[in-house]
């Protein structure tokens, strides 16, 4: 098998099981944990603070990317399928008029928000590098699917719209405005992953570095509200038409 078919074999592969397969890092993150909070030790609790908001401030950042990107988004494109890859429409306005995979872009600032929480170099390393090949195939595979679907048109797009480092200048206006409710639907869940990743390396960062177990009150009254949060949309999505939006 040539090499570019491999590459997108092994990007189908890793498409359809791209949101389970980031839990084989669980363990490489425990042993992190045990060498973490670094900046307490090192600069005292003041420094550590500071660190931890930034910290947190760079994944809701990366949530706003995602938020930003499926709030203008009409139905048929950023789809979430797991199985197969689809698409109905090609989307270039809006986040897509400046990077080509917002939301992989919005993932990755998520996760760089809570591997530099734990406050472990050689973490931030691998997750680096694991973030690219991982993501490399993923996206080879799905521009693959792109380019014989759409043809030229995807090519031309692809041409002045970088992969992954976002061109602001190129910002085209949506052609739909702006939907809470969308955002509301699709990202609830995200939020409250994000909450929880962080209450959850609160605790066992102490744990693993300290060998005390310690609950921050912040932290839990933040996992509470996000559960609650959660749960609320997670009904209104399932049991009521509240945050259907018409072509979205």
């Amino acid at each position: 098998m040539a090499l570019k078919e491999e590459m997108e074999k092994q990007g189908k592969w890793l498409f359809r099981w791209r949101s389970y397969l980031p839990l084989l890092g669980i363990p490489i993150a425990i042993i992190a944990l045990r060498n973490s909070e670094f900046l307490e030790r090192i600069f005292g609790n003041v420094a550590e603070d500071f660190w931890s908001f930034f910290s947190v401030f760079v994944s809701f950042l990366g949530l706003g990317i995602r938020c930003l990107t499926v709030g203008y988004v009409p139905r048929g494109t950023s789809g979430r399928s797991t199985h197969s890859l689809a698409a109905e429409t090609l989307n270039t306005a809006g986040m897509y008029s400046i990077v080509r995979n917002p939301l992989y872009l919005g993932n990755f600032v998520i996760i760089l928000g809570l591997v530099l929480f734990i406050e472990v170099w050689w973490l931030a390393l691998m997750v680096w590098m694991g973030f690219w090949l991982y993501y490399e195939r993923i996206i080879f595979a799905e521009e693959e699917f792109l380019r014989r679907k759409f043809g030229d048109y995807f090519l031309e797009w692809a041409k002045k719209t970088p992969a992954f480092f976002p061109r602001i200048k190129n910002w085209k206006k949506p052609g739909l405005p702006f939907s809470m409710k969308t955002v509301l639907r699709r990202e609830h869940s995200t939020l409250f992953s994000i909450i929880a990743s962080f209450t959850f390396l609160d605790i066992a960062g102490d744990w693993f570095a300290e060998g005390k177990l310690e609950v921050s009150l912040p932290w839990v009254i933040a996992f509470i509200a996000g559960l609650i949060i959660y749960f609320t949309l997670l009904i209104l999505k399932k049991k009521t038409k509240l945050l259907n939006v018409e072509g979205r």
